[in-house]
């Protein structure tokens, strides 16, 4: 038996890590460009893998499927073609999840950089010796912004991808980093001015 055939048979008998992917294959004209811009936006918000140009994949949950149902509908609106199918993985499923697990792992990167950045920025403060309320709300507002991303790529992150520890930590980091800059407002500015 050959190592190929092997590995294939060993991946057959491993019980699947999903309970199965909604797979979008779809057709878009290539004119005017930003119909497929549109699709490629609203396929990369879900949290969707391309397995090839034009198909994309999903992991089956209901909010998933509505997603689907509504964006094929909408291609179809738009004079393309879509295809939503439910599928289950014979061969290939480590690769499919390895495809899922490397987008929110991205995602997760970049949301410890941005992190990063709203540090730097708090330092910022601290060097200039910039305590105000307006600061504050600017601060506030970022920090929400981040928080809300966490949330949503944590709501696409079906098989808790790595990198997830380390976003919600940095995450947390900013909060108290955040917490601390209130308080040193609130002493140089206690009447709110």
């Amino acid at each position: 038996m050959s190592t190929t055939s092997a590995n294939a048979d060993e991946e057959s008998l491993r019980p699947p890590t999903s309970a199965g992917w909604f797979v979008l294959v779809y057709r878009i004209p290539s004119e005017p460009t930003r119909l497929r811009a549109t699709a490629w936006r609203r396929l990369k918000s879900l949290g969707a893998v391309y397995l090839q140009n034009s198909v994309a994949a999903l992991p089956i949950t209901p909010a998933a499927e509505r997603a689907l149902r509504k964006l094929q509908h909408d291609i179809t609106e738009m004079s393309g073609t879509a295809i939503l199918m439910r599928s289950s993985v014979l061969v290939g499923e480590s690769h499919v999840l390895a495809i899922f697990q490397a987008a929110r792992t991205d995602e997760y990167e970049e949301i410890v950089d941005r992190c990063s950045g709203f540090l730097a920025e708090l330092q910022k403060e601290y060097d200039k010796q910039h305590f105000t309320y307006a600061e504050l709300e600017e601060n506030e507002v970022d920090h929400t912004k981040l928080v809300n991303w966490l949330a949503k790529v944590q709501a696409r992150d079906e098989f808790v991808a790595p990198g997830r520890a380390e976003a919600e930590a940095a995450i947390k980091e900013c909060e108290t980093a955040l917490e601390e800059y209130a308080a040193r407002v609130y002493v140089e500015e206690p009447e709110g001015h």
